[in-house]
């Protein structure tokens, strides 16, 4: 009986390693993929078996990461999809850097987001519909970077029915059209196109919601 209790003890131990180590491997692939001229990431050694050790990265008590702390440290490089293997990532704050390049759809995997922090970066491309996948996300800040095309409905859609309190994607290159419930106080958002002026507007509902983007046309759809 005691042998079969170690059996199992070890086997716990096992499967806690390998979630450190696939952790580890998802933040160096980022670490390999920057220009680092600060050293911020010294302490990223990725044959340390547990990256909660390493600077910049907070864990939860079963050794998992569920921060990333890297705003304004000078980075410069492309995100990398790996991110997307931190499961239990609540804080990913990379705000404040010189990444560029598109945002992984990836980053649709991490459920248990608080926040996502990519403002004033040099990132491009769409914003993915992945980004409705995260429910749980609380603040979703795009704002300062060179992104195009059109605000995902899925990621309209946190608004109304997740647990956004703050969108904010303003000073990009946003186009198109942004779609609203029929319900009017939905959206104040004003129908003129006039991409470089801001329009903050506040939803009240069970919560305060803020919203900061270029003033788009609207079109009415259920969401």
């Amino acid at each position: 009986m005691r042998f079969f209790g170690m059996v199992l003890l070890v086997g716990a131990l096992v499967i806690i390693g390998a979630e450190c180590n696939s952790e580890g491997d998802a933040l160096n692939a980022l670490k390999v993929n920057v220009i680092d001229p600060n050293n911020v990431l010294q302490s990223w050694d990725p044959t340390l078996i547990n990256p909660c050790t390493w600077f910049h990265v907070t864990c939860n008590g079963e050794n998992s990461v569920v921060r990333v702390d890297l705003g304004a440290a000078n980075l410069t490089g492309t995100l990398v999809p790996e991110l997307g293997m931190l499961a239990n990532l609540q804080y990913l704050q990379l705000e404040y850097n010189s990444f560029s390049g598109a945002i992984p759809s990836q980053l649709g995997n991490l459920t248990r987001l608080l926040s996502l922090g990519l403002e004033n970066n040099k990132l491009s491309g769409p914003i993915p519909s992945s980004l409705g996948n995260l429910k749980s996300l609380r603040w979703m800040r795009l704002n300062g970077n060179k992104l195009s095309g059109k605000i995902p409905i899925t990621v309209l859609k946190l608004i109304y029915w997740g647990n956004l309190q703050l969108l904010n994607v303003s000073d990009n290159k946003l186009a198109g059209t942004v779609h609203r419930a029929n319900q009017t106080e939905f959206f104040g958002i004003s129908t003129k196109r006039n991409f470089p002026s801001l329009q903050p507007v506040t939803y009240m509902s069970e919560r305060s919601i803020s919203i900061i983007m270029p003033k788009l046309d609207l079109m009415n759809l259920d969401i």
